[in-house]
């Protein structure tokens, strides 16, 4: 009887923690690109395309990168592009710390590879239903020069996310 019942509430604390797990209401979008192993080319735009329904709450918009130790800067910066249904275009260029002063990469991970999520705009309600586009590519330049780095090293995956 004590196995019989041993084996039951286990499980109800299995099915429990499950079920704490794969319930989560809190990410609306969330999707991953990866990156050539030869680097992130110039003006390469990363495109994500969601849905939205809901134009009343508001929500918070993350760029998601993933870097390894080939990434040889202490910043990172994006030009964004969010276009709405109605075809309207916000454009951003947004600078990224990627390293603290000692030149440890920032972000969460315990091996080489390390997971930053960027703030991209915070309690942001979407006007319109419908079809929306996100697109980011790098604007990395080495000091003193006008064209950017033809194909920026170290950065794996570009993600964008949605949240509650």
């Amino acid at each position: 009887m004590t196995t019989i019942l041993k084996i039951n509430k286990f499980s109800i604390v299995l099915v429990s923690v499950f079920l704490m797990f794969s319930c989560n209401d809190k990410v609306d979008f969330n999707e991953y690109k990866s990156i050539d192993n030869e680097g992130w080319k110039a003006n390469e735009k990363v495109l994500f395309e969601f849905d939205v329904k809901d134009t009343i709450s508001p929500k918070n918009l993350f760029i998601n990168i993933r870097n390894n130790n080939e990434y040889g800067y202490s910043n990172l910066y994006v030009i964004t592009e969010l276009i709405f249904p109605n075809k309207t275009i916000v454009v951003d260029t947004l600078q990224y710390e990627m390293a603290d002063e000692m030149g440890r990469f920032l972000g969460t991970g315990f091996t080489e590879i390390k997971e930053n999520k960027l703030f991209y705009k915070e309690k942001k309600t979407f006007p319109v239903s419908g079809k929306y586009m996100f697109n980011v590519h790098h604007a990395m330049r080495k000091n003193g020069a006008i064209n950017p780095i033809e194909f920026l090293k170290g950065i794996q995956d570009v993600g964008f996310s949605i949240e509650n």
